[in-house]
């Protein structure tokens, strides 16, 4: 039986309240917040994130076939952006990884993918509309992450129905920075049936009725069809999960691999979750949770649950830094040269370092960072052993506030941190406050870009807080 083995959800650590837009604009505010990635942030790098916490939830014996990345807002066209999270995971040149872009169903296409074999499914997506308009302030930054096997599978696929359909409901043409909608009627009504179709297929090929769901996730961004969807596939509304349009908002092609996430942080074995995806037609997936679930949650980190990461977020980002991270706002920027175009030879020869963070260890247990090739203790050459240091955690034995070095948000927090077990290494910090920071804090490493210069993104690993209170 191949199913789920692991999942998991990247939040973003800053929020913008929503009144912040009124305030700002005289209209166009709500109640709420929403997630927002950093201006060190990109699908990219928050797939990484998602996909490191899924990673932790499987055996060390777990070898995917394939990565199947999807998003509606790539780093790059004309280059697999499924490469980047591949290498920063770490995975072995033989497993594939493909790209799903351009359109919020290709989350389902990706997870569809994933599923035909021991897989994993990346779904992510950053949220941006005009200045003033619902899908600036309604949308949502985050991604998700969906590891698919065969041994202690946690949610096995009962059945699948679709309903596909072409109509102009929402779209965005190349090089366009927000998307343009049909008016709301009109969506609803093209959805409706499609709805209803879909469902019913789905229920009817697992011998299932409405009543057997136990939770059920209706996901897209059209919110009054999405609203009405419910009532129409005869679902018990006990059953709606929390859609966190208050807390996050709608994060498009991860949005409902986010809240599935949720689910299973606290779903009991045996259920039923029905998911519903309105984009472009109408997707069904219905899922089934067995008795592995409960053993795989308790080893869950609990301060990586969906509602550990709501709750972590910071909540006073400023309309003008979320413009400026949105490309919308050009500040003058600080007087020093911008970086150089990064180069792809030597980006190659590193790229066990600048995507995998690799150390190198000698014979005596030091830790070369970066990697190096002769021992500074016995001289000995190339009789290093590689040593990842993504996931080992490290604390501050020196940092610096530099409030002149190039940055879309400065001022920059460089500091020198030891990691755990050996190894020291200069970073830049990221999702940090510059004046709370002091020797002795606890970080760990995040996935990030650097600055993108010329059209390429220089990904690299910064340092942030650990905000669980595990020293």
């Amino acid at each position: 039986m191949t199913g789920i083995i692991s999942y998991g959800a990247y939040i973003p650590y800053w929020r913008l309240q929503r009144s912040t837009l009124a305030s700002a604009l005289g209209s166009g505010g709500a109640k709420g917040a929403r997630a927002v990635a950093s201006f060190d942030e990109d699908t990219t790098s928050m797939g990484v994130e998602a996909s490191r916490i899924a990673l932790r939830g499987v055996s060390e014996k777990y070898s995917p076939r394939s990565l199947w990345f999807a998003t509606a807002e790539p780093g790059y066209l004309d280059k697999t952006n499924a490469n980047a999270i591949h290498a920063a995971l770490s995975l072995e040149s033989s497993v594939n990884a493909f790209d799903c872009l351009g359109s919020v169903r290709s989350g389902v296409a990706a997870v569809h993918a994933a599923a035909s074999g021991n897989s994993i499914a990346v779904l992510s997506d950053i949220r941006t509309g005009l200045p003033g308009g619902s899908d600036e302030s309604m949308g949502g930054d985050g991604a998700a992450a969906l590891c698919f096997g065969t041994e202690n599978v946690i949610a096995e696929f009962i059945s699948t129905g679709t309903s596909t359909s072409e109509f102009v409901d929402r779209w965005r043409t190349p090089g366009d920075q927000a998307s343009k909608q049909w008016e709301e009627r009109f969506g609803e009504y093209a959805y409706a049936p499609l709805v209803e179709v879909a469902f019913n297929e789905a229920l009817k090929k697992a011998n299932l009725t409405a009543a057997d769901v136990s939770h059920s996730i209706f996901s897209g961004l059209h919110t009054r069809a999405v609203k009405a969807a419910p009532k129409s596939c005869g679902i018990n509304l006990d059953t709606l999960r929390d859609d966190f349009a208050a807390t996050l908002g709608n994060s498009g092609t991860a949005h409902w691999g986010v809240m599935l996430a949720n689910i299973l942080d606290t779903a009991q074995p045996n259920e039923v979750i029905a998911i519903v995806v309105l984009a472009d037609g109408v997707n069904v997936i219905l899922l089934r949770t067995t008795e592995a679930l409960s053993a795989h949650q308790k080893q869950q980190d609990p301060s990586l649950t969906v509602q550990a990461q709501i709750a972590a977020g910071r909540n006073d980002l400023s309309y003008a830094q979320f413009l400026t991270w949105r490309g919308f706002l050009h500040r003058e920027p600080p007087r020093r040269p911008e970086p150089d175009r990064p180069a792809g030879p030597p980006s190659l020869r590193t790229a066990a370092w600048k995507y995998g963070l690799y150390g190198s260890r000698d014979e005596s247990g030091f830790i070369y960072l970066p990697p190096a090739r002769v021992s500074l203790q016995s001289g000995s050459i190339d009789k290093m052993e590689m040593v990842r240091m993504a996931d080992i955690r490290a604390t501050i034995a020196t940092y610096t506030v530099d409030h002149l070095a190039f940055s879309m948000s400065p001022p920059v927090v460089a500091a020198v941190i030891d990691f755990d077990g050996g190894g020291r290494f200069q970073c830049e910090l990221t999702d940090v406050d510059p004046a709370s920071v002091k020797i002795g804090d606890r970080v760990e490493m995040s996935f990030r870009k650097l600055y993108t210069q010329d059209g390429i993104h220089n990904y690299f690993w910064k340092a942030k807080p650990v905000r669980t209170g595990v020293k």
